[in-house]
């Protein structure tokens, strides 16, 4: 768990949140964060066939539905102390590879398919904090870290300016529901200190496992309801392993339970981080990988929306999510030259030329 009480040695100058605007800031830092992640899973998971490879395709889906959670949840976090924020713009879809934002140069994002390069990576961005780790606001070495800072930052300023002082966001803005059916997290409206802490709490739980020495997050796990949700960077130790962790295991002892099963002929061998340039205008690789980016920042727009004040846009979201699932799986579909499968780039493209 997260503190949930300020320790006057928890100096602003260690988190970079001494204001509420900077407050505001780290939290689009935090949505940003969140989405960062979701291009490399969504590759990694069309990458694989469903029907060949269940296990992986469930525990990949079951994380990136988790991430929008985590993006829903900092959004409203960001909302209840009255900031707006942000997913459609430019600087959220920078070429891949690239550094996960205001990370340490350790965390790189990468567009791969499914295999040990790739969980490798996830791994990495998943890493828990060490107890005793320091908070950090910028340039952390694990997402954690980062937002310990945020929750100390948030601590700070109730303590310095009253709680009602910071939480001063219009609650019509919080949004709850939504399509996640495949976690067992909850998107719950953010209106005070005690509800934010919940939130930050759920992040960093469904991420690193609970109190970060436990392979747990805390939730009940809806594909095998007997036993409790294992966070993310234990899943993908699972998919690693090739075995599931279960009752009494630890993170020292790894996964000691049933096999998970990867079969390497149900993955699609993609190109690694494609680009737009690698093919010629108008030829259909091309033309189907603008179409995709299209989509995606359509849903990027219609969540930006959600989040500012029509709620009633995530269900429209919903839906633009199930078509860039498909066009994302017709695309791999497309070989390029080399015999390779070719994924999508997710480049930004600008609201006028999404029409």
């Amino acid at each position: 768990m997260l503190q949930d009480t300020f320790d006057p040695a928890d100096e602003p100058s260690a988190t970079g949140i001494a204001t509420l605007d900077d407050l505001r800031t780290h939290l689009q830092w935090a949505i940003e964060v969140e989405h960062s992640t979701l291009p490399p899973y969504l590759t990694a998971l069309y990458s694989l066939d469903p029907a060949r490879n269940a296990d992986a395709a469930q525990l990949v889906g079951g994380v990136f539905v988790e991430e929008m959670l985590h993006l829903a949840l900092v959004a409203n976090l960001l909302n209840a102390v009255g900031g707006h924020p942000r997913l459609d713009a430019p600087h959220l879809l920078a070429p891949h590879p690239r550094t996960m934002p205001h990370a340490d140069r350790s965390i790189e994002l990468a567009l791969l398919p499914f295999g040990q390069e790739a969980l490798g990576m996830f791994l990495r961005l998943e890493q828990p904090a060490r107890p005793g780790d320091p908070a950090e606001g910028d340039h952390y070495t694990t997402i954690g870290q980062f937002y310990d800072a945020i929750e100390k930052g948030l601590l700070h300023l109730c303590t310095e300016l009253g709680e009602d002082q910071v939480f001063t966001g219009d609650p019509s803005r919080q949004v709850t529901g939504g399509p996640f059916a495949h976690t067992a997290g909850h998107l719950s409206p953010v209106t005070d200190l005690s509800s934010a802490l919940v939130a930050l709490a759920e992040i960093v739980e469904q991420g690193e496992g609970a109190a970060r020495a436990d392979v747990w997050d805390g939730d009940v796990d809806l594909f095998h309801p007997e036993t409790k949700a294992v966070s993310h960077y234990y899943r993908f130790q699972e998919l690693a392993r090739g075995r599931r962790y279960q009752p009494g295991d630890t993170p020292e002892s790894g996964p000691t339970g049933e096999a998970v099963t990867v079969d390497p002929a149900g993955i699609r061998p993609l190109r690694p981080n494609p680009r737009l340039e690698d093919h010629p205008e108008g030829s259909p690789i091309r033309t189907a990988q603008e179409e995709f980016n299209k989509t995606y920042c359509t849903m990027l727009h219609q969540l930006e929306q959600t989040f500012n004040g029509h709620p009633a846009m995530l269900g429209m979201s919903v839906g633009t999510m199930y078509a860039i699932k498909g066009q994302a799986q017709s695309l791999m579909a497309l070989q390029d030259d080399d015999g390779l499968a070719v994924g999508p780039t997710f480049d930004y493209v600008a609201p006028e030329d999404r029409l």
